[in-house]
């Protein structure tokens, strides 16, 4: 994936685990638990790695909305996103993610038949699993075929955690503010 030159970052723990979040000038390009598949480990960790900017402004909001979902404070994020990294059809299967409402779910299945392409499973899955927005774009909220776990970068535990986190508190009356997938 290529990322925007002048990107930033900042690390920070979440209930599972520490968490890398990435900005541009143009966005929020990236939010990643630590050792999750696809992060790009070079540019967060390695000698050059994107800046450290534990004062910038989209980061700190970021955080802030994330410590908010994971407290059951939040249901949604309200943050510019940059998530021009991807290929076109990775970018319409995030977008498409960004559509599954807090505590609801679908399948791989479903996402491909929303993208008009229901022969496109494998590609949807290949594609949500090298989502750079984890969390805030909920690739979580996607399960395999009869509502199995299955294929979250950030392990499945992390995935039956935030679902359970979502549906605790949708079944606490939270409100979501956003439109439920069908």
């Amino acid at each position: 994936m290529l990322f925007h030159p002048a990107t930033v970052q900042q690390h920070a723990n979440s209930p599972w685990g520490a968490i890398a979040l990435a900005a541009s000038p143009l966005g929020l390009c990236g939010v990643w638990f630590q050792g999750q598949r696809h992060e790009p480990a070079d540019l967060l960790y390695g000698p050059d790695a994107w800046p450290h900017a534990s004062q910038h402004p989209l980061l700190g909001r970021a955080l802030e909305q994330l410590q908010a979902y994971w407290s059951g404070q939040s249901t949604g994020f309200d943050l510019p996103l940059a998530n021009s990294s991807g290929t076109p059809f990775q970018q319409a299967v995030w977008q498409e993610l960004r559509q599954i409402g807090y505590g609801h779910t679908c399948s791989y299945a479903d996402v491909a038949q929303r993208l008009h392409k229901p022969s496109a499973v494998r590609a949807v899955a290949a594609a949500i699993a090298r989502n750079p927005i984890s969390l805030i774009v909920p690739c979580h909220r996607v399960l395999g075929r009869n509502g199995h776990l299955t294929g979250y970068a950030g392990g499945l535990e992390r995935k039956a955690a935030l679902l359970e986190l979502e549906s605790t508190q949708k079944q606490s009356g939270v409100s979501t503010g956003l439109t439920p997938s069908p």
